[in-house]
Parts: C-alpha cells; sequence; structure tokens
C-alpha cells in the first residue's frame, strides 16, 4: 500500500466503526491488541472508519463466506469463545444491571409505534400498577443506584421505585426510546398505508431509519454506550435502568452475540425485568435473566 494513500474503511459494524475511531473505548484486552495492531498498518491520520448499512455489505459476506467454505483445513490453535467461566471463578465482582421496561400507556395494548417524540404518553392505571409491582420487587434487590430515561412513561415508573427504595432518579438521555419520526402514534395498518415502501424497508432489516426517526443499529450503538458507562463508573454495584422495549431488546441480542435482525423475535414486557451481568475489567457482559414477569402475576 502506497505510504501516503489516503484508505477509507467500511463497515456494517457502528459499534466497531466508533472503537476504531478512538471515541469509545476498547476494554477487552485481546480485541484491544488487534485494534492497536490494525491502527499501526497505515498511519493513522490517513485512515476513515465509515459505517455502511448491513444490507449494502451483503455481497462482500458472501466473498468472504466462500473463501472460507473453500479454503482447506489446517490444524490451528482453537480461539477462545468463553469467556464467562473465567470470569465465574475469579472472584471479580461484576455490576448487575436491571434494565426495566416502563408500565403501559395507551399505545401499548394498541400496538402503535410509541417513540421518542413529542407525543409522550402517560401511564394507564394498569401501567402504574404494573410500575408498583416492580417497585415491589426491586427493593428487594437493594439496588445503590436508579437511572431512567426522560420519557413521561419512565419517570412514572422510576418514581414508584424511588419511592420502594429510597433512591434519587438519576435521568440520562442515552436510556430514552428509539425515534420512529414521523411514525410516532400512527398504528402498523397507518404507517404502511402511508409509507409503503418505507415500511417493508424497516421489517427488512436493522439498518433502515424511518422518516425523521433512527434506525436499530444506532439503538443498539446508543444501548451498548449506555450499559457500558453505567457498568464503567460504577462497578461492583446493583444497577436499575428503567428504559424501554426498543434499547432492552437490542441490548440483549448484542449481549448474546446474536444476529442483529433476531432483535424482530424478541419482544419485551411492561414492567418486566432483564438482568445482565457486566465485568468492568474488560467489559464481558452476560445475560442472567430476560423479560422476568412473576412479580406481575401476584
Amino acid at each position: 500500500i502506497d505510504a501516503t494513500a489516503e484508505i477509507e474503511v467500511r463497515m456494517d459494524s457502528k459499534l466497531v466503526v466508533e472503537q476504531m475511531s478512538g471515541r469509545w473505548q476498547i476494554k477487552h484486552p485481546d480485541m484491544k491488541k488487534l485494534a492497536f495492531q490494525a491502527r499501526d498498518i497505515h498511519p493513522r491520520e490517513l485512515i476513515t472508519f465509515t459505517w455502511i448499512p448491513r444490507e449494502e455489505n451483503s455481497h462482500a459476506d458472501r466473498i468472504l463466506n466462500d473463501v472460507l467454505d473453500g479454503a482447506p483445513s489446517s490444524a490451528r490453535e482453537p480461539i477462545q469463545q468463553n469467556f464467562l467461566m473465567e470470569r465465574l471463578i475469579s472472584g471479580e465482582e461484576p455490576t448487575t444491571i436491571y434494565l426495566i421496561r416502563h408500565g403501559e400507556t395507551i399505545l401499548t395494548p394498541a400496538r402503535k409505534f410509541s417513540g421518542s417524540g413529542p407525543l409522550n404518553p402517560e401511564l394507564t392505571d394498569i401501567g402504574i400498577s404494573q410500575a408498583e409491582a416492580v417497585a415491589k420487587e426491586i427493593v428487594k434487590l437493594k439496588p445503590d443506584l436508579l437511572f431512567s430515561s426522560p420519557l413521561r412513561r419512565t419517570q412514572e415508573t422510576a418514581a414508584r421505585i424511588s419511592a420502594s427504595t429510597k433512591l434519587e432518579i438519576i435521568t440520562q438521555d442515552i436510556w430514552i426510546e428509539q425515534s420512529f419520526g414521523k411514525w410516532d402514534g400512527m398504528s402498523v395498518a397507518e404507517v404502511s398505508a402511508e409509507f409503503p415502501a418505507e415500511y417493508k424497508h424497516w421489517l427488512a432489516g436493522t439498518s433502515y431509519i424511518p422518516p425523521e426517526g433512527e434506525s436499530y443499529d444506532e439503538v443498539t450503538a446508543r444501548a451498548l454506550e449506555g450499559i457500558d458507562q453505567v457498568a464503567t463508573e460504577n462497578p461492583g454495584k446493583k444497577i436499575v435502568v428503567v428504559t424501554h422495549n426498543g434499547i432492552i431488546k437490542t441490548a440483549v441480542a448484542a449481549i448474546i452475540g446474536a444476529r442483529p435482525e433476531s432483535i424482530f423475535r424478541i419482544d419485551i414486557s411492561p414492567c418486566s425485568i432483564t438482568t445482565i451481568s457486566v465485568w468492568p475489567s474488560d467489559n464481558l457482559m452476560a445475560l442472567r435473566g430476560c423479560n422476568e414477569r412473576g412479580h406481575l402475576r401476584g
């Protein structure tokens, strides 16, 4: 490669783009080592990292898969994938994060798009009962800190938890719901009728951005950034985060290493509890419980 050449690296992982660009921290030691090696191949000021939608990268994926399928097998050292076992016996205390979806609003049973737009609905009577039920469950866990999205439905849910735990609500924009832009407050039938082409693209993958909205890929990156932030700043603590369906299901898919499209098979119930552990030394994450609703059945 010409030492003076300007190189653009195009990737379909927004998280990796942010990390390689130096805007987000890389914590895993093995990944950090690889990142440094990659950055030293060429003058850093001549390299830019650009995110592209996953569907635009499908041809490159096919080429790589064809090469790998046809490559002769050779004896190589196995690449470690299971790091959780070592953490569990290491004695390192993880940060425990309880992700709580807010209680029901008028849009929840109607299955209407309810994002971060100006509609900002409040809890229904059922939603208030759900919030009170999850508050009774959370107090048993003895959390140290309580975070919340700034939207009304999360603030009203967090207020019940705050009253039960005596914890102050720490409001952060990073936990806000996905923006659906012009679709906010509309039903599926209304969106498919008024935006037929856009709606088909939205159903087809996680990278599509609704008109004036936000893609699922962007929500995933934001959710992981929020988790990394609270885990790093509060090692070994128990953290409650009152947030939204989009944040929780994208985080779950990313943590278990599922394909991004797996979020279309995940639905998080109002006032359910999803529990994750984060080991701050290298940001290893583990799913400990998902969409738990036992406290709502009483």
